[in-house]
């Protein structure tokens, strides 16, 4: 089927072995169906549409999703790892616990989507961006956000040491809780992010961003000082 057609809806292709049976002239496009632990590993998909599918525990590790679009579905436990992703884009997919280690994500975007736990440590490339996502507890080890404009995006309890945040842009963000060991905010604008409570480990790395006047007197008040 997989040879023959492109436009692949509603089927039932849950644990199966499907990258050898995919041509390399696609585009494919599959909506509604059900690839549950399916096996794509390797596979060519540049350009392929994931419409609604479920998605739980796909295994995409080294496919090429050059140019993939995935809108709505998803599910815990996808696997990326390795995988080429530029240009690739995500929108309101459930992606918690993926796992992007060491995949090329130049230019992919991800808007609105459910990423609790998904762990981006050793991924490559820049320019990927963040937009009404939920990274909460997340793993971004050294990921880079330079220069980028980041919206609606949680953080909380997310593992960002050594991450470059160096003047970024932080809209209606979350960052209470964050690890930032190492992690650098100069010239990024945190006025736009809830910092929950600074510990002196989160201050230091916070030397040479912009905040707030309220944040400023709030990180003050947990030393005893208060700004008048």
């Amino acid at each position: 089927m997989l040879a023959d057609q492109r436009e692949i809806e509603g089927a039932d292709l849950a644990g199966l072995s499907l990258g050898g049976h995919l041509a390399e002239d696609g585009p494919y496009v599959f909506t509604e169906c059900d690839l549950t632990g399916a096996d794509l590993a390797g596979a060519s998909l540049v350009e392929a549409a994931f419409e609604g599918c479920v998605l739980e525990g796909a295994d995409f590790r080294r496919a090429d999703l050059d140019g993939a679009r995935f809108s709505g579905g998803g599910g815990a436990g996808l696997r990326f790892g390795g995988a080429d992703l530029v240009d690739a884009v995500f929108g309101d997919v459930d992606l918690s616990g993926a796992v992007f280690e060491s995949a090329l994500l130049t230019d992919a975007s991800f808007t609105g989507c459910r990423m609790i736990g998904a762990v981006l440590s050793t991924c490559r490339g820049t320019g990927y961006r963040f937009d009404g996502c939920n990274l909460t507890l997340a793993e971004l080890v050294g990921c880079s956000f330079r220069g980028l404009h980041l919206r609606g995006v949680r953080l909380d309890d997310a593992n960002l040491s050594g991450c470059d945040f160096t003047k970024a842009t932080f809209e209606d963000c979350r960052l209470i809780g964050a690890r930032t060991v190492e992690t650098v905010f100069a010239g990024a604008d945190l006025r736009g992010a809830d910092l929950g409570e600074v510990d002196d480990t989160r201050l230091r790395s916070l030397r040479g961003a912009v905040v707030s006047p309220v944040q400023a007197a709030a990180i003050l008040a947990l030393r005893g000082l208060t700004v008048n």
